[in-house]
């Protein structure tokens, strides 16, 4: 090419360059809110299909042609706030906007329907939102914690003594069980744990979602569903529905930090979490989170009571003063267990992203791991109980340890886009979900001197891959009606592997009794004996759903919804279920709603299948329990046991949403549900079978069976108020929560033990349900915002639960009562408390931000067992049968983030 065509073209270059750009505008500016920039705020220049993020200093820019624009700035949980702006060729204009916090009832939600989110002025059903203030301000560091304190519907409380489920927390929302609500992670079904909850606490016989594995870092907000969408979202949305959007900003890096200790002095925790986003492309992003989480354990146990080398008293207090023995249990005092949060260790990291592969259509993907070990200890094993302790190892007996390594993957991969005015969504999620138990500091009494102190025990794993479909489109029918369809195909693999040989076999050491007697040790590692070959599977089960679900604005004012889904699993058959629910806008910022439907629950591949042993001390006996599924011997011969039915569900709801004006909005709602055939653990079976128990292996047995009915009826309520006052603006919430779930008076049981209706579902368990979770919850939230300066308050009512011995419904059965020498039963109402956080924020910069504060300030515990049998020796001062929300006592944090 000769020089001079080149010079032209450098020249036309040039030239071109200079005449665009200066047909071209700036528009610049800031996003603030009362506590400063707002990094991640969405601005938006409307009808252009134009939008960005504010960076860590809250700034904006965009570059336009010359013209008039509106400009949008928006966050979750803040009103949207417009501005208009005139722009002449080489202008550049500062637009900045300062927005002020929302109601939650204003925000899009995209639970309850399938159209493009709406509020809940607009929505069928009530929607609770946690927004991403709620969730930082929180001095909670684990998911369910943060849930158990801001939505009062919601319970998880953290357990003890109680093998696995002191390491995964048990959850409910409206007092139903752990396994009726379902999760979703933007948007898609969240996969369940391995751990099947077999011991006496919450959520006994179910499995859930283990929702600690989520890391807090991820989480922009959470909304929470309160209405039944089995026919919308599948069979275990009977309680409701949790949604857990992930964040997206790309541009800032924030970084996490907490420490806090307990007033006692134990539970150090300590927390880090970092978050940064990148772009791909104009449009696309990928938002990256680590987290790790350490807790030490907290001991909240008495000081024993009982015999420790021999029964005889005199001589016992001899040979503990001889062995100086409280000084080798590793505990303090005269304490010999460890009762409390057990010590765990998190490290988790997560990825939520989406690429544009075309102006209709994009591709998504979010997942992560979260490996958490755990330890916690058992009851102590003492020198005098020959049968279980080898004192040539320990001569002192023992605390045994169960350790555990749990792993949790997750990945969901999508493409969604528009074709033909229908909107397209595919996807697939795979997630797993592993338990490894270790037994430490323990042995197999069975196996005498040659027993080993450190046990594999076996472990748990569930797998779940999920296909989903959906399609939608909007017809211009009256005000708009938006059809929906789609389908699910869902398959499971449940496994469980069996330990090492030492820590379940029999080795066939005996010992002589006082009586001269020649008797057996107890076989298997003590704490949790290992998992058997024989107990030994790996299950699978397939299930696939269709849905419609079609919504129709018959008037600007009346909106109708209509669902239906059939549900087809590979070992359960088919159900079609069904919703049919409508809003009216009463006012424009005021609506009733209501709505009836059905639902389906097939009992979890866990409790169809699961069988294993393990060791529960009874009334401070130790037993050997088996758990037997309806497919064993024990169950389907000797007993008899029908296999398991799915459950089936009536919901029945209505509610009021209201914005009275711009400081205050209220939200009221009430629900009915039914559970015909409900799916539990029955109680151990034991006293007049042990002909039937011998050959197993066991003292006692249990087993899943659809024993009950049950009615769950309540009222929700949400006012919400916030106003400038003073230099600064206050917002104060109040939830409110009143549950009542009914057992039906018709137990029904296998013809072995009709009559024995107590045996199948004792009173312990019919109270488990009935009051084992507080009657009711009330959450007060406030804070003040003065220029860099917050000052949170909130204060947390948690009602009444009460415990009920299984034997002491008959008072022949009372026994005395050592505290006040009367023959007394063992049934306890605990008290409603209130537990106080005060927290103080400061906004060092606009980068730094601390705060200092403490939960449960007023160092509040619930009531303490008023009846000496049911402490254990004086192990128990608190209740590890029913809680309100632990006993970790008061405690106090400094928190520090940090955005670059």
């Amino acid at each position: 090419m000769p020089k001079y065509t080149k010079s032209l073209l450098f020249l036309f270059f040039i030239i071109s360059t200079v005449s665009y750009s200066q047909t071209r505008a700036k528009i610049v500016g800031v996003v603030t809110d009362n506590y400063g920039v707002l990094p991640g705020a969405l601005v938006s220049i409307e009808g252009y299909n134009k939008s960005t993020q504010t960076d860590i200093d809250g700034a904006f820019s965009f570059e336009v042609d010359e013209g008039e624009y509106v400009l949008s700035a928006s966050f979750v949980m803040y009103n949207v706030q417009y501005n208009t702006v005139v722009l002449k060729a080489g202008d550049i204009k500062e637009i900045n906007f300062k927005l002020e916090t929302g109601f939650s009832a204003d925000e899009p939600i995209s639970l309850g329907t399938r159209s493009d989110p709406v509020s809940s002025f607009q929505n069928t059903a009530s929607v609770d939102i946690i927004s991403p203030q709620q969730i930082s301000n929180s001095p909670q560091i684990e998911l369910s914690q943060i849930l158990h304190y801001l939505a009062p519907s919601f319970y998880s409380t953290h357990q003890t003594i109680a093998d696995g489920t002191d390491h995964i927390d048990p959850a409910t929302l409206r007092g139903l069980g752990t396994d009726q609500v379902l999760v979703l992670i933007n948007g898609k079904r969240r996969h369940n744990s391995s751990l099947l909850n077999v011991n006496g606490t919450i959520g006994r016989g179910a499995v859930g979602t283990d929702f600690n594995a989520i890391p807090v870092s991820a989480i922009e907000r959470i909304e929470i569903l309160r209405d039944g969408a089995t026919s919308q979202y599948g069979s275990d949305a009977i309680a409701g529905v949790i949604n857990i959007v992930l964040k997206k900003q790309t541009n800032a890096i924030t970084l996490d930090n907490l420490v806090k200790i307990n007033q006692e002095g134990d539970g150090l925790t300590q927390f880090a979490g970092a978050n940064f986003g990148m772009k791909i492309g104009k449009e696309g992003f990928l938002n990256l989170t680590g987290e790790y989480r350490k807790r030490e354990a907290t001991n909240r146990a008495g000081n024993y009571t009982g015999s420790v080398y021999v029964d005889n008293a005199e001589e016992d207090a001899s040979l503990i003063e001889e062995n100086n023995f409280y000084t080798q249990t590793g505990y303090s005092d005269r304490r010999v267990m460890q009762i409390g949060n057990a010590e765990t260790q998190n490290l988790a990291i997560h990825f939520n992203g989406e690429i544009k592969v075309s102006d209709s259509a994009k591709v998504y993907l979010n997942g992560g791991r979260n490996y958490r070990e755990g330890k916690s200890a058992g009851f102590y094993r003492f020198p005098k109980d020959q049968d279980r302790v080898i004192t040539d190892l320990f001569p002192n007996g023992f605390s045994p340890q169960i350790l555990t390594d749990i792993q949790d993957d997750a990945v969901t991969l999508g493409i969604k886009g528009v074709k033909r005015e229908w909107t397209i969504d595919f996807s697939h999620s795979i997630g797993t979900n592993s338990l490894d138990y270790t037994v430490n500091n323990s042995n197999n009494a069975s196996m005498g001197v040659a027993s080993p102190t450190t046990f594999y025990a076996g472990g748990f794993l569930y797998s779940q891959n999920t296909s989903n479909l959906d399609l939608s489109k909007s017809f211009e029918w009256r005000s708009g009606l938006n059809f929906s369809f789609g389908g699910e195909l869902r398959v499971e693999n449940y496994q469980i592997g069996a330990g090492e040989e030492a820590s379940y076999i029999d080795g066939g050491s005996v010992f002589i009794n006082e009586n001269g007697e020649e008797v057996p040790r107890i076989a298997g590692a003590q704490v949790f004996p290992g998992i058997q070959p024989d107990n030994e599977l790996n299950k699978f089960r397939t299930n696939s759903s269709f849905y419609v679900d079609v919504e129709a604005n018959v008037t600007d004012q009346w909106l109708v919804q209509g669902a239906a889904r059939n549900e087809n699993y590979n070992n359960f058959g088919n159900q079609i279920i069904w919703k049919l629910a409508s809003r009216y806008k009463v006012y424009e910022n005021t609506s009733i709603r209501g709505g009836i439907a059905t639902g389906f629950r097939a009992p979890s591949l866990h409790q169809v299948f699961f069988q294993n042993i393990s060791t529960q001390f009874i009334d401070g006996d130790i037993v050997q329990v088996g758990t037997f599924n309806n497919e064993s011997a024990l169950t389907a011969q000797a007993f008899n046991v029908d296999k398991l039915r799915p459950e089936l569900s009536n919901h029945y709801s209505a509610g009021l949403s209201s914005k009275i004006n711009d400081y205050l909005s209220v939200s009221l709602d009430y629900y009915y549900i039914s559970i015909q055939d409900r799916i539990v653990l029955s109680g151990r079976i034991a006293e007049g079978y042990e002909n039937i128990l011998d050959p197993f292996g066991v003292g006692a047995a249990q087993f899943f069976t659809n024993a009950i009915d049950t009615k769950t009826s309540g009222f929700d309520a949400s006012v919400v108020f916030k106003k400038s006052l003073g230099l600064g603006y206050i917002e104060s919430s109040l939830g409110f929560n009143v549950n009542n779930t009914k057992v039906g008076s018709d137990i029904r049981v296998p013809e072995a033990f009709e009559g024995a209706e107590e045996v199948i579902f004792n009173r312990e368990e019919i109270g488990r349900l009935e009051k084992g979770q507080p009657g009711y919850k009330l959450s007060f939230r406030n804070f003040y915002d003065v220029q860099k300066l917050r000052i949170q308050l909130n204060n947390t009512l948690f009602g009444p639960v009460t415990y009920f011995h299984p034997e002491d419904g008959n008072s022949n059965n009372w026994v005395l009562n050592e505290f006040t020498g009367n023959i007394e039963s063992r049934d306890q109402k605990f008290s409603p408390k209130i537990i106080t956080d005060l927290s103080i924020d400061y906004q060092f910069s606009s980068r730094v931000r601390a705060a200092i504060g403490g939960n449960n300030i007023l160092n509040v515990y619930p009531d303490e067992h008023t009846h000496s049998s049911n402490t254990s020796n004086g192990n128990f001062i608190y209740s590890r049968r029913v809680g309100q929300f632990g006993v970790q006592g008061a405690n106090y944090f400094i928190k520090v983030a940090v955005k670059l």
